[in-house]
């Protein structure tokens, strides 16, 4: 009777298994349960962050000052491809800095692949109110998108030139011709102050993968910069977009093993180093100030002085 039941048994799996087999022919249905998904996120977090630190870094910053009588402020410029938000870090600086929602600079809430950014601009952060107004001596210079093709988008010279300062305030770019001596936006004689002290690749974690004529224009940027001795870092926005996990929760940035590849990919393509490599969640869709969105936003600033400062010491 066993004997019976275990060969019954055989041919009614061996009978499953061409039934299914028959399936797949005619069909292209799997024959077999999916293995269990790895799971996205790691155990622990790659990197250290200290989430509950908001307040000391804020006060980093505020209190921060230039050592050289001849600088005012420490110069950040940002640059990167179209859409993936220079201008709304700008304003989400801005909101951690005064404590509140504020949009100091203008930026698309439509997806394009034209630059909403089209002159040279610099912008500074309100401390204070009323008489006691007065700036924090870091600003940022916002400018236009990188485009794929050698006609569009901001001119990589022109970037070249922004890192010297020879680009003057209000500068409207072509991205057909760089700007040159003779134009009336450029400075013959770039003061220290002028100078960019810090460059600052911002990239969108929920793009697809970079044209390689992006590429090259910023491998060619990084040169120059290189040249000059001016560090250089880079933000990955839209973290919250890109990984269902940190959307969830922010405090998985870290942990995303999504995140972590993109991080990777975008230091081996571009040659910037993980570690000077940093994730950031802009303001978008809040209406109010939120800690975890702050601590990353300011995790990110205080080291963009630490290297612009380390600079400046050394002009």
């Amino acid at each position: 009777m066993l004997q019976q039941s275990s060969n019954n048994s055989r041919m009614a799996q061996q009978n499953e298994n061409t039934f299914s087999q028959r399936l797949w022919k005619m069909f292209g249905f799997p024959t077999h349960v999916a293995e269990e998904a790895e799971p996205p996120i790691l155990d622990e977090p790659w990197r250290e962050l200290h989430w509950g630190e908001k307040q000391k870094n804020l006060q980093y910053v505020q209190e921060y000052k230039p050592e050289q009588d001849d600088i005012k402020y420490l110069r950040v410029l940002l640059y990167g491809p179209v859409g993936s938000g220079k201008s709304s870090f700008i304003n989400s600086v801005s909101n951690v800095l005064r404590g509140r929602i504020t949009i100091p600079a203008l930026a698309s809430a439509t997806t394009s692949d034209k630059s909403f950014t089209k002159k040279y601009e610099t912008h500074k952060f309100i401390k204070g109110r009323g008489s006691s107004k007065t700036f924090y001596p870091l600003v940022f210079n916002d400018i236009m998108g990188l485009e794929d093709g050698t006609d569009r988008g901001v001119h990589g010279d022109d970037i070249k030139l922004a890192l010297e300062g020879h680009v003057k305030e209000g500068h409207k770019f072509n991205p057909v011709a760089p700007i040159s001596q003779d134009d009336p936006g450029y400075n013959p004689t770039p003061s220290a102050d002028d100078k960019v002290h810090v460059l600052v690749c911002v990239m969108s974690a929920n793009a697809p993968q970079m044209n390689s004529s992006i590429l090259e224009k910023m491998k060619s940027i990084r040169e120059t910069a290189s040249e000059l001795g001016i560090p250089q870092m880079t933000m990955m926005t839209h973290i919250d977009e890109a990984c269902s996990e940190t959307e969830k929760n922010l405090r998985n940035v870290y942990k995303s093993k999504y995140l972590r590849k993109k991080m990777k990919d975008f230091s081996s393509a571009v040659g910037i180093p993980v570690n000077c490599i940093f994730p950031v969640k802009n303001y978008s869709e809040e209406i109010n100030l939120n800690n975890d969105v702050d601590t990353l936003i300011l995790s990110t600033l205080r080291k963009m002085i630490d290297f612009g400062d380390d600079f400046i010491e050394k002009i």
